[in-house]
């Protein structure tokens, strides 16, 4: 595998003794386990079982989950270097515990009683339930506030209706963390709230699977709510203080995201390289050729530069300093280095990079998401701006 040390950079950040091991024993499993099935999850659409009970049974469901509750409570760091690892194999195993591990279940780690906490952490950090984020609706993407579903207060509970779409994870979600309207006044200013909601819930189903250009090995799902009942139990943090909740899960949201596009042009320079090396044409590899070393050079200096300000923006919300406008630079700058080193690949490859039968090609297909997903590239540089001009850093 190419590593940073290969192309001569050793990055800034020195790793703690025991991020390093976990990051060998992840590499290992990769390398061992998940890389080599790459092919047979795009071509049959899901993940072995096997492999799903492996992740369960070595803490991967738990990563960011306190110990306490059954997780393995590692920090920011230490979960950004595994989410990179994890992003040299199919995109569909960090798809799978993401939702474990950042937007799914971080409303509840943040923000949740002490009651909420020990009645679905434990269940979410062994891998035996799984978890999702409903923010977006049909009428709500980037515009979040702009959010329709509507949760009316009757007693002791509330009466959640909405529509919610391109919902990862939501057809097989066990616990749903929902964002509705409480408030219609007040909005994002007091009167949007966080509930979760489990599956089987009256008046909760699974409309439809929304089919991808992805490999739809983790599938978006359309989910409705139709008088559905929510005890008030189920309210996450304060009610009407769900956006603002929202907003913070999605910070840890970014720096995964750009973590998981950091592991991903790793694999694509190393499949790249040895492509390069192997292909001969005009009587020579094509590694030779200025064009060739060219792109490979572009790719290694984005992972050279993204590596070192991840793992510093990492360290810093360890330390408990506000990242978002860090979370918001990271998350724009990897999904568009993923999508040039993805764009690369495939021309590197030539006519191979365009055939199914050919890892580089599943990736370029699941890179164009990247810079959709956890907040647009637009939605980042507008954030990035407010920032430049209210004077952050």
């Amino acid at each position: 595998m190419l590593t940073a040390e290969n192309y001569g950079y050793s990055g800034i950040v020195q790793l703690p003794q025991d991020i390093e091991l976990l990051r060998t024993q992840t590499r290992r499993l990769v390398d061992r386990d998940l890389r080599p099935r790459t092919l047979e999850i795009e071509r049959e659409r899901k993940i072995p079982e096997e492999l799903v009970a492996t992740l369960r049974e070595l803490g991967y469901f738990g990563i960011t989950i306190p110990e306490r509750y059954g997780g393995l409570g590692l920090s920011t760091l230490a979960h950004a270097v595994l989410q990179e690892e994890l992003g040299r194999a199919h995109a569909a195993f960090n798809m799978l515990i993401s939702g474990n591990n950042g937007i799914g279940v971080m409303g509840l780690v943040l923000a949740g009683s002490e009651e909420q906490k020990e009645r679905w952490l434990p269940r979410l950090a062994s891998g035996e339930w799984i978890a999702a984020f409903a923010l977006t609706e049909p009428n709500a993407g980037s515009d979040a506030q702009a959010i329709e579903a509507r949760a009316v207060r009757d007693g002791d509970r509330f009466i959640l209706n909405g529509t919610k779409h391109y919902i990862s994870r939501g057809d097989i979600a066990d616990l749903v963390t929902v964002f509705a309207v409480t408030d219609p006044a007040t909005r994002a200013r007091g009167g949007i709230t966080a509930f979760v909601v489990e599956r089987g819930t009256p008046g909760f189903r699974v409309a439809r699977i929304q089919d991808s250009m992805g490999s739809d090995v983790i599938k978006q799902a359309e989910l409705v709510f139709e008088d559905c009942p929510v005890p008030a139990g189920n309210v996450v943090g304060e009610i009407g203080q769900g956006f603002a909740t929202a907003m913070r899960i999605l910070d840890l949201g970014r720096l995964s995201l750009a973590a998981r596009c950091l592991g991903t042009m790793e694999e694509l320079l190393s499949v790249s390289v040895a492509h390069a090396k192997n292909r001969v044409q005009f009587k020579k590899p094509i590694a030779e050729q200025p064009a060739i070393q060219h792109m490979l050079a572009d790719t290694a200096t984005d992972i050279a530069m993204l590596r070192p300000a991840l793992y510093t923006a990492a360290s810093r919300r360890d330390a408990g300093e506000t990242v978002t406008q860090d979370a918001a630079m990271l998350k724009l700058y990897a999904s568009e280095a993923l999508g040039r080193a993805a764009d690369r690949a495939v021309q590197i490859h030539g006519g191979m990079g365009f055939m199914r039968d050919c890892v580089v090609e599943g990736i370029y297909r699941e890179a164009r998401m990247m810079r959709i997903v956890e907040g647009t590239s637009e939605i980042q540089r507008m954030l990035i701006a407010r920032g430049v001009l209210e004077g952050q850093r």
